[in-house]
Parts: structure tokens; C-alpha cells; sequence
């Protein structure tokens, strides 16, 4: 039997659904989980604590969509993490947010309507907002470790060769092995 965050991550991201019905339901996820972060940041000090279905029935969300909620927030928790991945209706969970971690990983995700609540206002001031969101967006950014050598260049080997007829294929295909053996790590 499919666990409630296997049933989620099924129809939400899987083949449970046709493209349509992915998309309304990501249409109703989004406002369901805009709804609950705006009670949530209204009091960001609150700690909920009870079943799955108790908090899902609190924040008048259904159990399946409220589990892509609790699975959307568990890196932003103060300390700890639900048992997501065996969790069922039945299972007692816990909702403490630590809010840079939650803003940090808002920005992370794209979600603006969530990052942009009015209720930030008041949980974290504008330039640590700021902060967050540069530092979040710097994450992901690679930087080049020396100069970018031009297939017009001296090959960096001191050849005296140009670099397009010297090493630039061997760094090429180094690099796409590279890329292939992380994605398929």
C-alpha cells in the first residue's frame, strides 16, 4: 500500500495524472499552501503540533494535498523532521518554522507569492530579506576558477598550439563526462 507521500509525489510529479489534471491540481495546491503559510507567518513563533488529518482539518486542507504541504516545509523546520516518508493520516507531526530557513528556501523554489506574503513584514525586516534572497541566489551560482581560454587562444599546456587544435576537444569531452557521471550519481 502507496504511503500518503508516495501517493503525492505520484500525482503530483509523476504519471498518476494527465497534463490537465496536473495542472488544476498544482492550481488548487498553490492556493491551499498560500492560504496555510499566511496563518502560519500570522504567528511564526506558533508551534502546531497533532495528527496529519488534525492539522489538515485545522488549516481546512485535505489530507492529500496537505501532505505536499508538510513535504514543501520540512527543510524550513527549527531542528528536526516529520516522518514524512511513512507518515499517514494517523501520524502526529509537528509545524515550528525557522523563518530564514523558510524564506531562504521560498526564494529557493520560486514561489514569489509565497516569499512576498505581507506577513514577512513583520518576521524578518527588509534587508535580511534581502540577504536571504542574495545569498540563496549566489548558491547556485558556478563560478569559472581562472581565465575562459577561446578556441583562438595558446593552449593553456604552453604547446604554442591554439587551443581548438590542442585540448579543447579532451577538455570538452572531461567535462561531459563529468556532467554525465553527476547526473547519473
Amino acid at each position: 500500500m502507496a504511503t500518503l507521500l508516495e501517493t503525492w509525489r505520484v500525482q503530483a510529479y509523476g504519471n498518476g495524472l494527465t497534463k490537465p489534471e496536473q495542472e488544476k491540481l498544482w492550481n488548487e495546491y498553490f492556493a491551499l499552501e498560500k492560504g496555510f503559510y499566511e496563518e502560519v507567518l500570522a504567528d511564526s513563533t506558533h508551534v502546531f503540533e497533532g495528527t496529519v488529518k488534525e492539522l489538515a482539518d485545522h488549516f481546512k486542507i485535505d489530507v492529500f494535498h496537505f501532505t505536499g504541504v508538510l513535504d514543501g516545509i520540512d527543510d524550513s523546520l527549527k531542528g528536526y523532521h516529520n516522518p514524512i516518508d511513512t507518515m499517514d493520516e494517523n501520524t502526529v507531526v509537528k509545524i515550528e518554522i525557522d523563518p530564514e530557513k523558510l524564506y531562504y528556501n521560498m526564494v529557493e523554489a520560486k514561489a514569489s507569492w509565497l516569499y512576498k506574503l505581507p506577513q514577512w513584514d513583520s518576521i524578518l525586516t527588509e534587508e535580511r530579506r534581502h540577504e536571504l534572497y542574495r545569498e540563496q541566489k549566489a548558491s547556485g551560482t558556478v563560478r569559472r576558477q581562472g581565465k575562459k581560454v577561446y578556441p583562438n587562444d595558446p593552449c593553456p599546456c604552453g604547446s604554442g598550439k591554439k587551443y581548438k587544435k590542442c585540448h579543447m576537444r579532451i577538455d570538452e569531452e572531461e567535462a561531459l563526462k563529468a556532467y554525465a557521471k553527476e547526473v547519473n550519481a
